[in-house]
Parts: C-alpha cells; structure tokens; sequence
C-alpha cells in the first residue's frame, strides 16, 4: 500500500506547465494530417494496426512510437534516426515561439473535450501534485526511457486532469453509453465560475486554428497556439494551485521520472508533454481495459472457476452481454468471459475465496474492485498466470477485437466493467494505486499532432 505523505508546502506548489516550441508535420511534405496521426503507442491494437498505420503515409508517427527492428536497441536508434532525418527534410518543422497549445477533440456524437498542451514539471507521487492510479509495468518503463533517450524526444503527450473552478462546457456531452461512465461535474450549468485557464482556452479556440483534421475513427481535431504572455502567465497562475491526476500513461510519467533522476536538475528532462484537461467542464469517458489470455482455451477457464464464482451461459450478441456485465457489476464483482463463440457471466464470488486472496491491508474500496480480484484471485490463484507476461497476457482497450482475438486464437479474453472518476481520484488521493491496466479514460489524445525535442 501507498501512502501520500504530501507536505503542505509541496502540495500548494502545484502544477507548474510552461511554454515549448511545438514540432508539427509540414502539411505540404505529408498526403494529410490525418494520415500521420496515430492513437497512443499502446492502444494499436486492430489485427492489421501497425501495417496499417505505416501504409497511411511513410511519415506515419508510428515509426517513431513504434519503431520495428529486430533488436530493442536497434527500435530505439532506428526511431532516433527517422527523427533526425524527418527535421533535416522539414517533414517536423519546429513552431517559431514557445507557446502551449490548445487542443479540441470533436465526435459525431456530440462529445466536445479541450485541454492544454504544455511541459510540466517532473514530481514525485510523494508531493501530491500529479498523482498515478495505476501500477506500472518496468519493462515497459524501461522500453519508454530508451526510446526517449535515443531520441531526446517526448514523441506523445499524456492525458491528465485536474478539477477547475468552472463547470462542464455550453454543448459539452460526458459521451456516456453501454460500458461508460462519467466524471463529476455532469449536470451542471455553463458558464458559472469560469476559472482564468478556462477563459484562455475557449477564448483561443475561438479563433482559427494552427491545424484541423479528421481521423479515420470520425474524430476532430484542432490545435492553437498560445504564446501571448499575459494569456501564459494566467493558465500558469490558475494551474499553480491544482493537482492532476493521470488519466491515461503511467508508464510514460513513470519514464519521465526515470530519466529526470538521471539528469542533473536543471536539464530539459526536468519537464515532460502532458495535456491537461478540466473534467469539472468537459468530463471525460471512463472505459474498462480488456484482458486476453494467451494459451488459455475458454472450457479450460471455466473448468478451473467451477464453485468459486456463479458463472451462466449468455447466448446473446456483444451489446447485450455487456448490459448483463453492466447490471452485474451494480451487485459485486462481475466479468465475461469470450473467446469459445458464446459469453460466459461470472459473478457472486466465494466470500472465503475473496478473504483468502485479496490482500487485507488496502482501503475496501480498493479491495472490492474488478481489477484487484481479478488480478489477486482469478489470475493469481484460480488460473496461475503471470500478469506481467506478454507471452502469458494481453491489455487490449478495444472490446470487440479483444473477443475477435480470443475466438481467433483459441483464448480466453476476460470483458471487464468499468470504474467511475470519483473512485479512481479517491484512491489516489489517499496513495493508493489500482492494480494496473485498470481504466482507460479518453478520448486520448492523438499522436502527431504536436511533439517535443529536448534541444529546442
């Protein structure tokens, strides 16, 4: 268990963000915007989705993010080759002025999120200024850190929140559905206690944007700049009092650490890109990760739960099998299992069973959730895999290809409900981190969009 042990002082220093020179593609050295966009390196997740991110354009972000070489050496000085290269063509072409940035992500269903683009100051969970949720893998930290030391580069900005003064924006939906939940502030009345950081973002994204484009997923994307001093100077004073917390890359904040600790201070690595959304006014979407079990057929993890959990037969399509889990969850721990043709419900644990695997010295609200019983008693105990094994597990944000995958393979792929904002921030206030991989808040931010080199 983690405790915060924050000091006053620390805590009131808050979120420091300050102004970098954006790198942007060239739109004329490109086939578009779009084509050279990407999701976050680990949320590549479609059968075909690196081909197919790599055949949109040969300047696709993705072979910066995702570098293919035979050896983890090799990735990361092919990606810090293709990066030198991409500046020395002016594919990457370096903004004029420090500044941060705006950025609005639209969709068809009328979910509207802006936030701000800026590099934050590196702290410590123990400070309490940007606190983590989730675990985090090392070897994926280590795979992060050599990719951003070969190329002295922060290639995505994480997603964090902070709770603002204001409240959800005028024509702002929270986009909940099947599988969703919403963030605080849903409900309440635009334009009342509008903080200065709010004010500056919506009167930037009033004006004409830098860049505008749509992804192949029918989002919209539009980035500002913000270089006007005084505008700077009041987002910096407004965030100066807020703490965030880590929607979405851990383990890239994770790796910000590391690297920081390894520069003497001041360096650039001090900083790192974030963007830094207000879910008071525009809450975001709260989506369950999905688990695939490599090498477990679906009778075989069936076979192994038997009188530890009830488990029913659901011979219903996708949505429907989700509404189940859904109503399920309301009662207690629930998941679905797929991957043999049909979804299998499990819920109503063996209390005995709970008692014995869960550990006892964590906050109930942290003892009951999906992620900590799936992980301490299903994965642990019942079906003995390693969750820290890629041979062994898969983390997969896409629900339908996690099914599409476990049915190709042969596999068991575990459906899990998702966890509401308000018990995530809760736990991290108090230092405790969720087991990981245990919520997927977005929409994310698309990479490419804007980047940072350490040098300029």
């Amino acid at each position: 268990m983690k405790t915060a042990g924050h000091s006053e002082a620390t805590t009131r220093r808050g979120l420091e963000l300050t102004p970098f020179r954006g790198l942007r593609y060239d739109p004329d050295r490109v086939g578009s915007l779009a084509s050279v966009t990407s999701p976050p390196y680990d949320v590549v997740v479609r059968p075909d989705g690196l081909h197919h991110l790599q055949s949109a354009d040969p300047h696709n972000i993705v072979r910066l993010i995702l570098p293919q070489a035979g050896t983890p050496s090799a990735r990361t000085e092919q990606a810090a080759d293709t990066l030198r290269r991409w500046l020395a063509e002016g594919i990457l072409v370096a903004d004029p002025d420090p500044g941060l940035y705006v950025y609005e992500q639209r969709d068809g269903d009328g979910m509207l999120q802006r936030g701000v683009i800026g590099t934050l100051r590196v702290t410590e969970p123990a400070e309490g200024v940007v606190l983590p949720h989730e675990d985090v893998m090392p070897p994926v930290v280590a795979d992060r850190a050599a990719l951003m030391r070969a190329t002295r580069a922060n290639l995505e900005p994480l997603l964090l929140t902070y709770r603002g003064d204001g409240a959800m924006a005028s024509g702002t939906t929270a986009g909940v559905d099947a599988g969703t939940a919403a963030g605080p502030g849903t409900g309440t009345t635009a334009g009342a206690g509008v903080g200065t950081a709010a004010e500056v973002i919506e009167r930037t994204a009033s004006r004409p944007p830098l860049l505008a484009t749509t992804t192949e997923d029918g989002f919209r994307h539009r980035l500002w700049s913000i270089t006007d001093p005084v505008d700077v100077a009041r987002v910096q004073g407004d965030l100066a009092g807020r703490q965030a917390l880590i929607a979405d890359g851990h383990h890239r904040w994770a790796t910000y650490r590391r690297l920081r600790l390894e520069h003497p201070s001041p360096s650039p690595w001090d900083y790192g890109l974030v963007l830094l959304v207000d879910t008071a006014r525009y809450p975001l979407r709260v989506r369950a990760i999905h688990r695939l079990l490599h090498g477990l057929p679906v009778a075989d993890a069936l076979r192994a739960v038997e009188g530890l959990f009830r488990v029913r037969r659901l011979e219903t399509p996708l949505p429907k099998a989700l509404a189940v889990l859904a109503d399920a969850s309301c009662a207690g721990n629930a998941f679905l299992l797929a991957g043999d043709g049909a979804f299998h419900l499990l819920d109503r644990p063996d209390p005995e069973l709970l008692a014995r695997t869960v550990p006892a010295d964590r906050p109930a609200a942290w003892r009951s959730l999906d992620a900590t019983v799936l992980h301490a008693t299903l994965l642990e105990h019942v079906w003995r895999i390693p969750e820290d094994s890629p041979a062994h597990i898969a983390y997969i944000h896409d629900t339908a290809a996690t099914v599409e995958k476990a049915e190709r393979d042969g596999s068991t792929a575990v459906l899990m409900h998702p966890v509401r904002e308000e018990v995530v921030r809760d736990l991290a206030r108090q230092g405790v981190t969720m087991p990981r991989k245990s919520t997927s808040f977005g929409p994310k931010p698309a990479s490419g969009l804007v980047l940072r080199a350490l040098e300029l």
